[in-house]
């Protein structure tokens, strides 16, 4: 068949998109009965018991699923992990042979099913109930072997599949995801999951690069340009030149900042009359931006960009300890 014979017609295309709008408008509806759930006291009260046994658990959160609902088990156990809850996710085909030692009397199995009859997670429940290893379930089925087996169980809301079959797992996996993450955002207010904490568990990438901290990527010590306020003209010249950050800071005797010259206040000054032995606090912008060493660097970025500046001083209580460029945070990947 040729490549030409494959192409869909120009006419059916409105059909095709129609049908994928009426996807997300089931995925939606789906979402929409989930969230009705928790407006049940039952249902909040099982959540919140689900909650509590995972906020408790010394060991880790085993998650188990097969099929589809494996592939949102694993998604559900990297968003656990990487937000302060140690999770691991077990194949139920692997468990038979082998995988269960993973799983020890400090740990809570979470089991997603949405039919709750997978043959395969047999063994796992099998071997919950041998140890009293706690089984917590989510499952569409309340009256299936999973839900019977759980000892905590969450009553999914039956959805509509958006197939055209009504078969393929579509809106009924966008619920289970929905729902971790929902579960995991939950135990991040409960431990108070800070975004440096975040931070630990995301050093690379350009998602670690938005929350490194000011701190990380100023400059210090020599390498802060400074003239105290009696310089002159001149004298700052000079430090901005040694320094290439295009500016100076202004401090007073206690090494408060009170000011700041840069480049531009330079260009402007020397078009008049001004002789370099003039004090550089006549033309130095007074109370000048300034930043935490402890903020977010896109904190930083995001200062700049407003203000239309490159230079950031960094103080402590009103005391200069650094400075921080634009460049320097453009070169760390934060954006």
């Amino acid at each position: 068949m040729s490549t030409a014979s494959k192409i869909v017609p120009f006419g059916s295309g409105g059909r095709i998109v129609e049908m994928a709008c009426q996807s997300l408008s089931t995925a939606a509806e789906g979402l929409g009965a989930l969230e009705a759930r928790f407006s049940r006291r039952d249902f909040a009260a099982t959540f919140l018991r689900l909650v509590g046994v995972i906020m408790n658990v010394r060991g880790r959160v085993i998650v188990t699923g097969i099929g589809k609902s494996g592939i949102v088990a694993r998604k559900m156990t990297a968003t656990l992990t990487s937000t302060g809850t140690p999770a691991i996710f077990l194949h139920p085909a692997d468990a038979g042979h082998g995988d269960l030692g993973m799983v020890t009397p400090d740990d809570v199995v979470l089991m997603l099913s949405h039919s709750g009859e997978s043959t395969e997670l047999g063994p796992i429940i099998q071997y919950c109930k041998r140890f009293s290893i706690p089984l917590l379930a989510m499952t569409a089925r309340p009256d299936s072997t999973v839900a019977l087996a759980a000892d905590i169980c969450i009553d999914m809301p039956e959805v509509r599949e958006a197939c055209p079959n009504a078969l393929t797992p579509t809106t009924s996996t966008t619920v289970q995801m929905a729902f971790g993450d929902a579960l995991a955002v939950s135990l991040m207010e409960m431990r108070g999951f800070s975004a440096d904490d975040f931070h630990k568990f995301h050093p690379n990438g350009r998602l670690g690069a938005q929350l490194v901290k000011v701190r990380e990527l100023m400059v210090t010590n020599g390498d802060v340009p400074t003239v105290p306020e009696d310089a002159s003209l001149l004298d700052a010249t000079i430090e901005m030149t040694r320094a290439r950050l295009g500016g100076t800071a202004i401090v007073d005797r206690a090494g408060r900042l009170i000011g700041a010259f840069t480049d531009g206040d330079l260009r402007r000054t020397v078009t008049g009359k001004q002789n370099l032995t003039d004090p550089v606090g006549r033309f130095m912008t007074v109370t000048p931006l300034s930043i935490g060493p402890d903020e977010l660097a896109s904190d930083a970025l995001r200062i700049m960009h407003e203000k239309n500046i490159t230079l950031l001083f960094v103080c402590e209580k009103d005391r200069l300890i650094g400075a921080i460029h634009m460049h320097e945070l453009l070169h760390a990947g934060v954006a």
